[in-house]
């Protein structure tokens, strides 16, 4: 039996319709849609449907839901006006419904769509601005929002694959951690009185292990206050200058493969759609700049700026710069000379975003037996500890 999906569409006079319809797939039902003269908005398995449900991305905020519904109102051949219409009354965003309705009313007063989106820069970044001006200069608005679809969900599948891959590890080391700060502050505290009552020398094991256990239970308030201050001091240091550049180039030593390799695919992923949209080069690498994460990797893009001023391109400059991989430099070279830059850029960023998805695969294989490794010692070493002074009060003379 096919699943069933709900959707909910427009017609080619702007009126919304829901309904339901059998399809083996959301991409038959949105042809099937189409053929019956509706533009579709939104197409959602029925929760009567025989078909495991998809779980949602939790990176899917209201800009990829209003990029891509406008996309398809636009494709679709209606105008700007009356699509963001569409969108105001269909939007389940109470936000994102009053920005829509703040940027309608910016275009009746004779602003361009990228200069009513300028008015929110919380919610459409720069690069974003950039490439729907490209879009409104070239005529070609409802292409360049396209690759603006492409680009958020790209980035957001990105996003999603590493917290989904870190969710493990993190539940792994809060429980390990709970665990030893409960055996620490309630179980051994109690057999701490019983060896006092006894006057029985214990294991030097056994003393370190109760004498950490005294400290956190007497002290534990002033060692909370102080790692909330640790953390507070450390946050405060990483935001100066010096300490970004040294907190990045510490990650850049420890998860120096990860981190290039994240850092390029940004890098070329945004270049790349930005020189696609039709976003002149100097312009699209300094939006680029407010993409990248690492401090050092975003002041070598600096010199990027400075060759492409003076017409020496950019392979050149990046090679100069080493902090891209080989192969990422000899395809920018390969795209520069053919004249497919944009072309090759987003090539590369799919490479190394696949690429990222192995490696961080393999640091997780990795990083979860290490840590459970870890927690073993930690663990062990603290039942060992209570088994030695066990036998020795075994040992006293009654």
């Amino acid at each position: 039996m096919m699943p069933v999906y709900h959707y909910k569409a427009a017609t080619i006079e702007g009126e919304i319709v829901e309904g339901v319809l059998n399809s083996p797939n959301e991409r038959q039902a949105s042809e099937t849609l189409k053929d019956s003269r509706l533009i579709p908005i939104k197409i959602s398995v029925s929760a009567g449907a025989k078909k495991v449900l998809k779980p949602m991305k939790s990176a899917r905020t209201g800009l990829l839901s209003f990029t891509t519904e406008l996309t398809a109102l636009l494709d679709a051949g209606l105008p700007l006006d009356r699509s963001l219409i569409i969108l105001s009354e269909t939007s389940h965003n109470s936000a994102m419904k009053g920005i829509i309705i703040s940027i309608m009313n910016s275009i009746s007063e004779g602003l361009s769509f990228s200069e009513a989106l300028q008015k929110h820069p919380k919610v459409f970044p720069r690069l974003y601005v950039n490439i729907v001006k490209a879009g409104e200069v070239g005529g070609v608005l409802e292409t360049v929002m396209g690759k603006l679809t492409e680009f958020l969900e790209s980035s957001d599948e990105l996003k999603n694959h590493i917290y989904s891959a870190m969710i493990y590890p993190v539940i792994l080391a809060v429980s390990g951690g709970l665990s030893v700060i409960v055996l620490l502050t309630f179980v051994i505290p109690k057999f701490s009185t019983i060896f006092d009552d006894l006057g029985q020398t214990i294991p030097l094991s056994t003393q370190i292990l109760l004498n950490i256990s005294g400290i956190l239970s007497s002290y534990w308030w002033l060692i909370l206050i102080l790692l909330v201050l640790a953390v507070f001091a450390f946050n405060w240091f990483i935001n100066n200058e010096k300490g970004m550049v040294w907190w990045d180039s510490f990650k850049l030593k420890i998860l120096g493969d990860i981190v290039t390799k994240l850092e390029t695919t940004r890098f070329c992923r945004t270049l790349g759609t930005l020189t696609k949209s039709g976003v002149p080069l100097l312009q699209a690498l300094k939006n680029v700049q407010e993409v990248v994460g690492n401090s050092i990797i975003r002041d070598s893009i600096n010199k990027v700026i400075k060759g492409a001023k003076e017409g020496q391109g950019i392979s050149g400059p990046i090679t100069a710069s080493g902090v891209f991989p080989p192969l990422a430099v000899s395809m920018i070279k390969v795209g520069e000379e053919t004249g497919r830059l944009d072309v090759m850029l987003l090539k590369i960023a799919e490479t190394y975003e696949k690429d990222l998805k192995t490696t961080i695969k393999r640091f997780i294989n990795l990083l979860e037996p290490a840590m459970i490794l870890i927690m073993a010692v930690v663990v062990g070493f603290i039942v060992m500890s209570m088994f030695f002074a066990i036998f020795s009060i075994n040992e006293l003379p009654f």
